[in-house]
C-alpha cells in the first residue's frame, strides 16, 4: 500500500516542503482454509486394476499469500476409503491401494480426501471433499449353470417348434462381458431337439425339430454348453469361460388317433357294377399303449351323394348304387378312423377310378345339315362322317357305319363303310328339285366294336340347295311359287264382300240386344214409375212398404218430373204360377182377399189419400234386377195360357186382356190401394 504526506503551514495552509511517499506493507496471516473447486468429485476405474492405478485428480484452493510463510502450502491426505484408495499429498491424485478389487463384490466406494495449509502442520486450516468411485465391470466371470442336470418332458403330440423347456447360465458379469451363446454338443436327440436363445431374457429355449413317438423312443439326451462370446485377454488364464449341462427329456404318452398304415389308397371299380360292390379295403391302427380298437367312417363332405359306404370294424368300402363312368371317372373322398370312445380321428385320403365297360351306343360327331345342289352330279360324295362314343377311346376302337334296312335300296342316296371309322355319302340320282321335296332323311346305324358290341340309329339331314353353275350354295330356303290353278279377283272380291255383311249382322244384333225396351204407353205428364212388391203370400202386397216411393207419395206435383225406379229383385225368382184349373176354383177367394185389403187401406189413418198408378207393360230404364218374365210375356212369345185370369174377378181383367187374347198393354188405377 502506498500514502503520501505532506507539511503544510497552519497559519498560511501552504506546504512547507514537497509531497513525501510512504510504502505500508501488510503481513498476511493464515486466516482462509483450503477449498476444492468441484465437489463432490465423481469418478470411475475398472474392477481388477493393479495397484497403483490412477482414479483421478483433485485440486483444493487457498486464499491465502502463497510467498508468505506455509498459510498456502497444502498437503492432501485420505480420510475416508482407505485401504481400497490411496492421495499423493502433493498433487491430490487418487490412485488404488489393494489388487483384484471385484465389481461383483462391490461396485461403489465414497472416498473423503482432505486438504490442509501450513504444510499440514499443527495450526493448519483444513477441507475436505468427496469423491463417489465406482468399478466398472471387466468380463473376469465365466457363465455357469445352476443345475448340471436338467430334466424336462413333452408329450408325444406335439408339433414341430413348440418348445419343450428353457436352461440358463448365470454370468455376473454385465453387458456384452455377461453375454451367453449356447449350444448343443452331444446327445441322441440333436435330430430330434433344436436351440434357440431368447432375446429378452437370455435363456437357451429348447424346442422340438420333429415330432417325437412315445411308442418309439421315450427318452432323449442333450448336452447343452454355455460360453461368453466376448474374452477379455487379460483374464483367458482365468478360463475356460463356458460351462456345459445335461437335459434329460422325457417323452410323455398322448392319446393319438389311429393312424393309417399308408398315406393314400387308389382303388378301382367297374362301372355299373350292382350296388354292394367291394372297392377296397383301409387299414389304421392304435399307435397307443392302450391299443385301442378302431372305427371307420366316409365323411360326408368327401361324398356327398353317398356313392360309397365303409364297414366301421374292418374300413371295407363298397358302393351304394352303379356308378358312370362317363358322369364322374374319379370320386376322391376321405375315410376316418377313430378309437372307440375317443374323439380324436385321422382321414386319408382315398382315390377310386370307375372303369369303363362299353355302355353307350357311337353317335355322329356332328349334327350338321348336309347341303346339296339341286343339279349335283350322281356318284358325288357330299360328306364324310364320323362317329364319337362316349366310353374311353381306346386305341383300337373302332366303328362301322351302314344304312338303315328300311332305306338300304333307296334309289336317291348310298353310305360307303370307309373301314377306318368313316363313312361316304354317295348321291345316286340327277334331278333333285327344291320344289318337289326339299329335304331327306337319311338313318344310319353306326356300331363299336366293343365287348359286347353297341350300336345306334342316327338320322342324317340332307338339303336341297339353289346353286349357280359353280355350285356355289345361293338359297337352301324353300322359296314360294304360284299353284297353276286359283281363285280369280272377283271370287275373292265377293268373299270379302260376305265376309265384310256377316260381320255388320252380328254387330247389328248385338247392338239390338243390348238396346233399352221403351214402354208400350208412355205418360209424358204423368208419374211414370213401376214398383215391384214381393209377396211372401197371397194378396199381401199392401203390407210391404219398401216397394214405395214414399217421398212421391206424399208429393203428388213432383210426378211430371222424371225420377228413377226403385225396383226390388225378387226373393223366389221362376215361382210356379197356379194352372188354369186351379185358379178357377178358388176365384172367390181371391175377390174377397183384394176386398178386404183394400178396405183396410181405406180405414188406415197413415195411408196416403191419392191414387198410385201401376204400369204393367214397361220394364223401366236400366233395371239392376233384370227382367221379369212375368212383365215382358206381352213382348215375347210364350206358349203358356193366362186366360184363367178371366176368373180372377173384375180386378184382374186388365191383365187377362193384356196376357190373354189382346196385344196391348193396359193400366190398372184403383182408388185407394194397387193391387
Amino acid at each position: 500500500m502506498i500514502i503520501f504526506k505532506t507539511a503544510v503551514d497552519r497559519d498560511t495552509n501552504k506546504p512547507l516542503e514537497p509531497p513525501s511517499e510512504f510504502i505500508v506493507k501488510v503481513q498476511d496471516i493464515n486466516d482462509n482454509p483450503p477449498e476444492f473447486l468441484h465437489r463432490p468429485y465423481f469418478a470411475r476405474v475398472p474392477e481388477m486394476s493393479n495397484v497403483g492405478t490412477s482414479v483421478m485428480q483433485v485440486t483444493a484452493t487457498d486464499a491465502d499469500d502463497p510467498t508468505y510463510g506455509n498459510s498456502a502450502r497444502l498437503v492432501y491426505s485420505i480420510l475416508q476409503g482407505q485401504p481400497y484408495f490411496s492421495v499423493e499429498s502433493q498433487t491430490g491424485i487418487i490412485r488404488t491401494a489393494l489388487p483384484n478389487m471385484d465389481r461383483e463384490a462391490r461396485q461403489e466406494y465414497d472416498v473423503v480426501i482432505q486438504a490442509k495449509d501450513m504444510g499440514g502442520h499443527m495450526g493448519g486450516l483444513s477441507g475436505t471433499t468427496e469423491v463417489k468411485i465406482t468399478l466398472t465391470d471387466v468380463n473376469d466371470n465365466p457363465p455357469k449353470f445352476p443345475q448340471s442336470v436338467y430334466t424336462m418332458s413333452v408329450l408325444e403330440d406335439k408339433v414341430s417348434g413348440e418348445e419343450v423347456g428353457r436352461v440358463k447360465a448365470k454370468d455376473p458379469d454385465q453387458g456384452e462381458n455377461g453375454l451367453v451363446s449356447y449350444r448343443l454338443t452331444e446327445g441322441d436327440g440333436l435330430g430330434v431337439f433344436e436351440l434357440t436363445t431368447d432375446s429378452q431374457t437370455r435363456e437357451a429355449v429348447i424346442k422340438l425339430k420333429k415330432m417325437v413317438d412315445y411308442e418309439t423312443k421315450r427318452t432323449y439326451m442333450l448336452r447343452i454348453e454355455g460360453s461368453n462370446p466376448h474374452v477379455d485377454p487379460r483374464f483367458t488364464a482365468w478360463g475356460p469361460y463356458r460351462d456345459e449341462a445335461t437335459v434329460k427329456i422325457m417323452v410323455e404318452d398322448a392319446d393319438e388317433p389311429p393312424v393309417f398304415v399308408a398315406p393314400s389308397y387308389n382303388f378301382e371299380v367297374e362301372e355299373n357294377a350292382p350296388a354292394g360292390t367291394q372297392v377296397g379295403r383301409v387299414h389304421a391302427k392304435d399307435t397307443d399303449v392302450a391299443n385301442n380298437p378302431v372305427r371307420y367312417m366316409i365323411p360326408r363332405y368327401t361324398d356327398v351323394e353317398q356313392f360309397f359306404s365303409v364297414n366301421s370294424e374292418d374300413g371295407m368300402i363298397t358302393t351304394t348304387r352303379p356308378l358312370d363312368r362317363e358322369a364322374q371317372a374319379w370320386h376322391n373322398i376321405s375315410v376316418a378312423a377313430a378309437e372307440i370312445g375317443h374323439h380324436q380321428d385321422t382321414k386319408v385320403r382315398v382315390n377310386i377310378r370307375v372303369k369303363d365297360v362299353n355302355d353307350n351306343a357311337p353317335e355322329f360327331a356332328t349334327n350338321n345339315e348336309i347341303l346339296m345342289c339341286e343339279a349335283i352330279t350322281p356318284g358325288k360324295v357330299i360328306e364324310t362322317v364320323s362317329a364319337v362314343d362316349k366310353d374311353e377311346m381306346a386305341h383300337r376302337q373302332h366303328f362301322t357305319f351302314s344304312l338303315a334296312p328300311e332305306i338300304a335300296h333307296n334309289h336317291n342316296f348310298s353310305l360307303k363303310d370307309n373301314r377306318d371309322s368313316t363313312a361316304s355319302v354317295h348321291v345316286l340320282r340327277k334331278g333333285f328339285s327344291r320344289l318337289t321335296q326339299d329335304v331327306y332323311f337319311l338313318p344310319v346305324e353306326i356300331s363299336d366294336n366293343g365287348l359286347p358290341s353297341l350300336s345306334s340309329t342316327q338320322t342324317l339331314t340332307v338339303r336341297v340347295c339353289s346353286c349357280d353353275s359353280r355350285d356355289t350354295i345361293l338359297s337352301c330356303n324353300v322359296e314360294p311359287y304360284v299353284l297353276p290353278a286359283g281363285l280369280s279377283t272377283g271370287a275373292l272380291i265377293a268373299i270379302l264382300a260376305c265376309i265384310v255383311i256377316l260381320l255388320a249382322i252380328v254387330v247389328l244384333f248385338v247392338a239390338l240386344r243390348r238396346q233399352k225396351k221403351e214402354p208400350l204407353i208412355l205418360f209424358e205428364e204423368e208419374d211414370i214409375r213401376e214398383n215391384i212388391i214381393t209377396y211372401d203370400d197371397e194378396g199381401g202386397g199392401e203390407e210391404d212398404t219398401e216397394a214405395f216411393d214414399i217421398a212421391t207419395l206424399q208429393n203428388p206435383d213432383g210426378a211430371n218430373s222424371f225420377l228413377p225406379r226403385k225396383d226390388m229383385k225378387p226373393e223366389l225368382q221362376g215361382a210356379l204360377r197356379p194352372g188354369p184349373g186351379s185358379t178357377r176354383g178358388h176365384s172367390v177367394d181371391v175377390d174377397d182377399f183384394i176386398k178386404s185389403r183394400i178396405a183396410e187401406a181405406d180405414s188406415d189413418p197413415t195411408a196416403p189419400p191419392y191414387d198410385s198408378i201401376q204400369i204393367y207393360g214397361y220394364e223401366g230404364r236400366d233395371s239392376v234386377a233384370g227382367s221379369l218374365s212375368s212383365l215382358e210375356s206381352v213382348t215375347t212369345e210364350s206358349d203358356l195360357d193366362y186366360d184363367y185370369l178371366q176368373s180372377w174377378g173384375p180386378r184382374f181383367k186388365r191383365l187377362a186382356d193384356l196376357y190373354g187374347t189382346k196385344d196391348y198393354p193396359m193400366n190398372d188405377t184403383d182408388d185407394g190401394e194397387d193391387s
